[in-house]
């Protein structure tokens, strides 16, 4: 009976371990079920029907508290996003105020895509037609999606 509750001891530290520390599922995880699932297992081969019944009920039982504490720990607190994302990650051309005909400045090598200025505003730009060097004069030509295409003047 002390193995048997060796091993489930081992598997509830390596869970724990696996939950908490060790990210993703890995070996400490695959070895804690493989604990608690020989530990049930010697139950029954040892102890017979009434005895495995006990330790597999009990076995769940314990997880089941277990994984309720450690949900609730200020450690899982800890490490859980509470922050929403509500920016995205560009912003449109019409967001920026970019339109169709605007003037500006490659700030550097346009071959294809580079950057431009277009006022104060600094964003990704695509060549329509060639390769543009920097500090070339460029005009905005077309918007499609989130891609400005330019030609120089």
């Amino acid at each position: 009976m002390g193995l048997i509750i060796t091993l489930i001891v081992l598997g509830l530290l390596l869970l724990i371990a696996e939950m908490t520390v060790i990210p993703g599922f890995g070996i400490a995880g695959i070895l804690g079920l493989g604990s608690f699932i020989g530990a049930i297992v010697m139950a029954f081969i040892q102890f017979g029907n009434s005895i495995g019944f006990i330790v597999l009920f009990s076995s769940l039982i314990v997880c089941g508290i277990l994984v309720f504490f450690v949900l609730r720990s200020k450690t899982w607190r800890k490490i859980t996003l509470k922050k929403s994302i509500d920016e995205k990650a560009t912003k449109s051309p019409s967001e920026q105020g970019i339109t169709v005909g605007m003037e500006g400045v490659s700030l550097t090598r346009l071959s294809p895509t580079g950057n431009g200025r277009f006022g104060d505003v600094t964003v990704e730009v695509r060549s329509a037609q060639e390769l543009i060097p920097p500090k070339t004069p460029i005009k905005v030509a077309y918007i499609e999606g989130l891609s400005i295409f330019v030609v120089p003047l």
